[in-house]
């Protein structure tokens, strides 16, 4: 099955290599990601996404990776994107999805292992990034 979702990763360097994410109001911590649209390349798609979810325009730089979640029908396609300036320690975003919800975006460190505040889907999505960013 081709990649039917894309995730835009933006990483930053600290102490140690973070990654962009939110919390979403009604279903904890997540990474920005949304459907892949008919026609539509995967890259464009993490971009149209992270302009959506995040209000961040970037571009995609490099793909890291399909990976097949082991949930039905969610086939992701994972791209680093880069962004023209860098972005604040936290802001909230209003993303008109699902009747519109105000997501509240920070830097969470790709080495730290997740809370439980993180759907276990998106926990192994991280793990799935750490093995695929190790050494960066």
């Amino acid at each position: 099955m081709p990649a039917n979702k894309a995730c835009p990763v933006v990483l930053r360097q600290r102490v140690g290599l973070e990654i962009l994410a939110f919390e979403h109001p009604l279903a904890g911590l997540q990474l920005v990601k949304g459907t892949i649209e008919a026609g539509e390349a995967s890259a464009v798609a993490a971009v149209r996404e992270l302009a959506e979810e995040a209000g961040v325009q970037g571009i995609a730089v490099r793909p890291l990776g399909i990976w097949q979640s082991g949930f039905p029908g969610q086939v992701w396609a994972f791209h680093e994107c880069r962004v023209a300036h860098e972005l604040a320690e936290s802001w909230s975003h209003r993303c008109g999805d699902d009747g519109g919800h105000e997501f509240s975006f920070f830097w969470h460190p790709l080495a730290e292992v997740p809370s439980e505040q993180w759907h276990p889907l998106f926990q192994q999505a991280l793990a799935f990034l750490r093995e695929r960013l190790a050494g960066n």
